[in-house]
């Protein structure tokens, strides 16, 4: 039984890192797109639209930011960032960006969305502390700068 036990976890630790960051890359990279998508009209990414502008004046009404500020800053962040970590180009960085803007919506927005809020920063410190994998744009700019 032991010895199952220790191929299955032999097996487990066998999983690439590469794998597992690509797919965390993809599933919160797309939570964040799909929410900067709702926020805007068409691809006019400068300007918020109105259903976007009424909540965050009326509903999530951040402290020292004006409502219009607020929306676009969170849907051009949204856009940027999860680009970024889709293609895994700044990585550390673009999941740095949107820890600070999940711990925001928590605090500031949605507190008792602390599950959902948690699966998504247990995505981003992984990514923030690994990197985005073997798999991303930053390896090929890293390959590219190494020492031959």
């Amino acid at each position: 039984m032991i010895t199952l036990v220790r191929r299955a976890i032999s097996l487990l630790e066998a999983l690439p890192y590469s794998l597992i960051a690509l797919i965390g890359r993809l599933a919160i990279g797309l939570v964040f797109w799909n929410s900067a998508r709702t926020k805007v009209q068409g691809w006019d990414v400068f300007r918020v639209n109105d259903n976007t502008l009424a909540l965050f004046t009326d509903e999530y009404k951040l402290p020292l930011i004006p409502p219009y500020l607020a929306a676009l800053m969170a849907q051009l962040a949204e856009h940027t960032f999860s680009i970024l970590i889709i293609i895994g180009l700044a990585t550390r960085f673009s999941a740095l960006a949107l820890v600070g803007m999940t711990l925001v919506i928590e605090i500031f927005v949605y507190p008792d969305a602390y599950v959902v809020h948690g699966t998504w920063l247990a995505i981003l410190l992984m990514l923030v502390k690994f990197g985005a994998g073997q798999l991303s744009v930053d390896q090929l700019i890293a390959k590219a700068f190494s020492p031959k």
